[in-house]
């Protein structure tokens, strides 16, 4: 529940960035709708429903963070008490602010991080697909047919089915995911040394 809070509240506060960066990232050939950021930024309050405009495909986002950082958390939590409890010696070392505290060595903590992104990524991955077809709103021409999570979903499994519509990319973004999650999970355990937390 805390992760799922955490991945939620983080989502909703950034969440117009990532709607501009989807934008300008979906632009790479042809007429140009966006000049930049500010102009994107700029189009989309006057032409899409002011600050609300800023906000569409919200709802998956949410939906599918939800479990991300929640399973994310637990599996990484998981793994992590269950590696010191079986093989203390093995995967642990003692913690550098507490060295009665065990700790997961370096490279376990970078396994265990990638293994929870990676699992997290796909329960969660159809909802990041609904919310990429929703954020481009009206520059995809089935625009009309993608209004709601629900439409926008229906219309993906109707026309693309499940590997090649609700999971298509799913193997391009480990590729960003399981690093991603691996450095988070092992940085966070080194500030909590830093921080003389244990």
């Amino acid at each position: 529940m805390a992760g799922s809070m955490a991945g939620m509240t983080a989502v909703i506060c950034t969440y117009p960035l990532d709607m501009v960066r989807v934008r300008l990232a979906f632009q790479v050939k042809g007429e140009h709708t966006y000049t930049g950021i500010i102009h994107a930024f700029k189009t989309i309050y006057a032409k899409e429903g002011g600050f609300l405009g800023f906000y569409r495909g919200l709802m998956p986002t949410i939906l599918g963070m939800a479990p991300y950082a929640g399973v994310s958390f637990f599996t990484f939590g998981t793994l992590k008490s269950v590696g010191l409890s079986y093989a203390p010696t093995l995967l642990g070392r003692p913690s550098s602010d507490n060295p009665n505290v065990l700790v997961l060595k370096t490279h376990i903590n970078l396994l265990c991080g990638g293994v929870a992104g990676a699992i997290a990524q796909t329960i969660s991955y159809p909802f990041d697909v609904t919310r990429r077809r929703m954020q481009l709103g009206a520059v995809l021409p089935e625009f009309e047919k993608c209004l709601t999570m629900r439409e926008t979903m229906k219309y993906v499994y109707g026309h693309h089915g499940i590997r090649k519509g609700l999971y298509r990319g799913l193997s391009l973004n480990y590729i960003r995911c399981v690093p991603s999650q691996a450095v988070a999970f092992t940085t966070y355990e080194l500030m909590k040394q830093f921080f003389h937390l244990n």
